[in-house]
């Protein structure tokens, strides 16, 4: 099985327990077709750069899983059916990080991190 890396955008009215149980919605859909979620973030709500859908702000989710390409291609068909999903993007990926992702990160440690790696160079 191949693993994937998928970041969609909810709508911005809806309240963090209705974002959580559309998160666990899919990843239920991952482990029903024999899949695994490996890693699961909630970003936050931010502001996109432009409207979407009349919505200048979402809940954005990053999931990384394990799964065959039917089962991504039935999740992919259902985020595009669900009404309060704005944008999905499910890229193929070799590995996982097992760190928090850089968006994971407040702005205090990115800085000091880019500052370190700056350094290095």
């Amino acid at each position: 099985m191949q693993l994937y890396e998928c970041v969609f955008i909810i709508r911005q009215d809806l309240s963090s327990s209705q974002v959580e149980t559309i998160t666990n919605e899919f990843c239920a859909i991952i482990t029903d077709n024999k899949g695994s979620v490996v890693k699961q973030e909630y970003w936050g709500l931010k502001t996109m750069a432009y409207k979407i859908k009349k919505n200048r702000k979402g809940h954005y989710i990053m999931l990384n899983f394990e799964a065959d390409a039917a089962t991504v291609a039935e999740f992919d068909r259902r985020m595009g059916l669900h009404e309060d999903i704005l944008r999905v993007l499910i890229i193929a990926i070799d590995a996982v990080d097992p760190e928090p992702s850089i968006m994971m990160q407040n702005k205090t440690e990115r800085s000091s991190s880019d500052a370190a790696d700056a350094s290095a160079a």
